[in-house]
């Protein structure tokens, strides 16, 4: 099956948030309350995602996972980091697949896009947030070199969870990452 990673568009909306729903729920089932992942909507995700998609942010980039069929199956979406860590320029905001979908190469693939996009823009640096306990995604971006370089409480249905960050200083030798060596 082959799976092109392009650049997100508007008319991606729909199809963005049915992933950031079903992947939030497969991925933090067991970490984040079930009465808050069972209260996660497609219309708010589309809200959110048609304001981010449709808004002139400069230095902001998405990218979709699609299949042959023109289903969207996972994405991405980074710019300029957001908390004034001056060591780190850029921000990978979010990656998410659906369940079904990783472990085939397209997280690396999203990855290095966004890696490529933030290079392109002038950022030579970036940092990730991630829940401490979503330990799948901890040894992905430890694989790819990341240093954890933060940590803070953040709370999510009324739990306090922690999430740290990963940081790479250089971002320059990311963009290969053998991700385009086996296209799906």
């Amino acid at each position: 099956m082959r799976i092109q990673i392009r650049a997100a568009t508007p008319e991606d909306v729909a199809s963005i948030a049915r992933v950031h729903v079903d992947s939030w729920r497969s991925t933090y089932d067991g970490i984040v309350p079930a009465e808050y992942l069972a209260g996660l909507s497609y219309q708010s995700r589309e809200s959110l995602w048609k304001e981010a998609l449709t808004t002139d942010r400069p230095g902001t980039s998405y990218f979709v996972a699609e299949t042959q069929g023109g289903d969207t199956v996972g994405f991405a979406n980074s710019g300029p980091e957001r908390e004034g860590d001056i060591t780190y320029r850029g921000e990978l905001y979010a990656i998410y697949l659906l369940e079904a979908y990783q472990h085939m190469g397209l997280g690396r693939r999203l990855f290095s896009s966004v890696t490529r996009r933030l290079l392109s823009d002038g950022f030579n640096s970036m940092l990730l947030w991630v829940l401490e306990d979503n330990r799948p995604a901890c040894r992905f971006y430890e694989s790819l070199g990341g240093e954890r370089v933060g940590r803070k409480i953040v709370t999510i249905g009324g739990i306090d969870l922690v999430e740290v960050s990963y940081g790479w200083r250089g971002i320059f030798d990311l963009i290969d990452l053998r991700a385009d060596a086996g296209k799906l």
